[in-house]
């Protein structure tokens, strides 16, 4: 089975986000970036499958300039056998992302493919859904776990404190979430068999974006905390203060 698994490079989760001149972008300088974490599931779910299958092929894309190909080499060396760079700007338009992946995956004739539940920069959750509507696929989104039974994939999904199983027909586009589904870190073998994978470089024909970034600012300060006593005698004060002031009761 020929899976895809479509990846975004962002900035590290625990990186310091400084506002660049202009404010409508974020200064690059000194920012790790690695491979959105919901992306990591989907790598992780693509390569399960193709273990237990005892066959198939994995390839990760991403759009994105030269540096996206780093990341992209983390891939390989979890363990996808090929990848590829569609060089072009990844913008906020999400449409515009899906339109470039989605013809990558119709010429690649892929069976199945898996994007993460959102990217963590933008937090859209948008870019899986398009992909498989403009290819004319059935999506479940926010799975945990998976099985394929024939030409079906049965997914389940955890909804208020539930789990939803769906059904859809393949081929398909799954989006994945924190479930069954933890990251591998890669091996030393892995790394080192990464340099040898193959990783394609090609130009991406990008939809201009409809969508400008007007500003960008700093959360708000949180105010300093106060202590309104101690022991059960503060408690009476602690739930007025929460009543009246806070007013979260």
């Amino acid at each position: 089975m020929k899976t895809i698994v479509c990846m975004k490079r962002v900035p590290d989760t625990e990186a310091r986000i400084r506002i660049a001149a202009g404010g409508a972008a974020i200064d690059p300088s000194g920012i790790k970036y690695v491979i959105s974490p919901y992306d990591e599931f989907a790598i992780e779910a693509a390569l399960r499958l193709k273990e237990s299958r005892g066959e198939g092929d994995v390839t990760a894309v991403t759009l994105g300039d030269a540096g996206s190909a780093e990341q992209l080499r983390s891939a390989l060396a979890m363990g996808v056998d090929n990848a590829v760079l569609l060089k072009g700007e990844a913008t906020m338009d999400g449409l515009a992302t899906a339109k470039a992946l989605a013809a990558e995956v119709k010429e690649r004739g892929a069976e199945l493919v898996f994007c993460g539940m959102k990217a963590i920069d933008d937090d859209q959750q948008q870019v899986g859904p398009m992909v498989a509507e403009l290819l004319g696929w059935p999506c479940v989104t926010l799975v945990t776990e998976f099985s394929i039974e024939g030409e079906t994939i049965l997914c389940h999904r955890e909804v208020e404190g539930r789990v939803e199983v769906v059904e859809a027909k393949l081929p398909a586009v799954v989006t994945v979430t924190k479930g069954a589904y933890e990251p591998r870190y890669p091996s030393l073998k892995g790394i080192m068999a990464a340099k040898r994978k193959p990783l394609e470089e090609k130009e991406a024909a990008v939809a201009e974006s409809r969508l400008r970034i007007r500003e960008l600012a700093y959360p708000p300060e949180r105010p300093a905390g106060r202590i309104v006593g101690e022991g059960v005698e503060a408690v009476e004060e602690l739930v007025r203060l929460l009543r009246e002031e806070a007013k979260v009761l």
